[in-house]
């Protein structure tokens, strides 16, 4: 049976004309799960419940197609779904293994031998003044050529808050996982990402790879 045939066996009927939105579950979700980890932009279980990290990897898939992100899932992105990923590096000649952050469409995306190996809906700094317990700064985001100088596992806490699976580029800012991952750059210069993916992302990435960040917010 030719390998179409089968993968078309196991996908429940008529479940691309299925519109799903947060909240629903079954097997049309899990086809949009599995779907989606196969093109690099889930890291959560396959459960069958459309929650927010599975919104989060909608969002993904949309901006890198330049669709623009919202929570629905209809024909537009299943159809995108059956395409292979866009390969649009903001840097061509950078290193092989490298990470690149797109302050424009808010969307990370990692290579491996100058391939894209996953793709992430980010937040990342709100560009306000703030004074927070005492710390008072500018919520940007660099943009520059950085390297990864520091990992820091699981979840620690500072003073302007909690971050998870840490991986600093440039001074105290980081790539880590959040709770907190809205549509528009909300950190106070730090990249946020949704938990499973950081946890993916914490496993391939590792000191001393390439960062680099490009572009300005544009909404």
């Amino acid at each position: 049976m030719p390998a179409h045939a089968e993968r078309k066996a196991e996908e429940p009927a008529g479940s691309e004309s299925v519109v799903l939105r947060p909240g629903d579950h079954g097997e049309s979700v899990r086809l949009l799960q599995r779907r989606l980890h196969a093109g690099h932009y889930y890291y959560g279980r396959i459960h069958g419940v459309y929650d927010e990290q599975t919104k989060f990897a909608v969002w993904a898939l949309q901006k890198n197609r330049r669709m623009r992100p919202k929570e629905a899932v209809g024909h537009e992105v299943w159809h995108a779904l059956g395409k292979p990923p866009r390969f649009r590096p903001l840097v061509p000649n950078g290193g092989a293994d490298r990470v690149e952050i797109n302050l424009r469409d808010q969307l990370l995306t990692v290579f491996r031998d100058r391939r894209p190996v996953l793709f992430s809906h980010i937040s990342t700094g709100a560009e306000v003044h703030y004074c927070d317990n005492g710390h008072c700064g500018n919520a940007i985001t660099p943009v520059g050529d950085f390297r990864v100088t520091n990992r820091a596992p699981g979840w620690t806490t500072g003073a302007l808050g909690s971050m998870y699976n840490s991986l600093y580029f440039v001074g105290g800012i980081a790539m880590h996982g959040s709770t907190k991952v809205p549509l528009q750059p909300a950190s106070h210069g730090c990249v946020r990402l949704p938990l499973t993916t950081s946890k993916r992302l914490y496993e391939i990435v590792k000191i001393g790879e390439p960062v680099y960040v490009r572009g300005s917010y544009s909404p």
